[in-house]
């Protein structure tokens, strides 16, 4: 069976979230953030836990749901990890009405 690509978050040693995607095994690319391997944010912020991931049909759908979850709060990402759909909505509305108060 060959690897699907999948879009993921972990949780580094500072408690930042790292937000990735990976065309190949999850489970290689998990061994290369632990090795130090790949990207300079994981790096510096070992041990790495994995908190979330998702398989997607395609490489481009991973990368896609990457960049959109890039753009949101961490207070959505954990809603996200937690599996809360209703705070996941609520983050969302209340992110688009803080960016309608800034144009004010």
């Amino acid at each position: 069976m060959p690897n699907m690509p999948w879009t993921y978050l972990l949780r580094c040693a500072d408690g930042s979230f790292y937000v990735g995607s990976t065309g190949r095994a999850l489970e290689s690319r998990l061994q290369e953030h632990s090795d130090g391997v790949g990207a300079e944010y994981t790096k510096r912020r070992l041990p790495v836990r994995l908190v979330w991931a998702e398989e997607l049909a395609s490489t481009s759908e991973a990368y896609a749901l990457e960049r959109r979850i890039h753009g949101w709060s961490r207070a959505k990402k954990q809603a996200l990890i937690d599996g809360d759909w209703a705070r996941m909505r609520h983050e969302a509305r209340r992110r688009g009405v803080a960016k309608v108060e800034r144009r004010l």
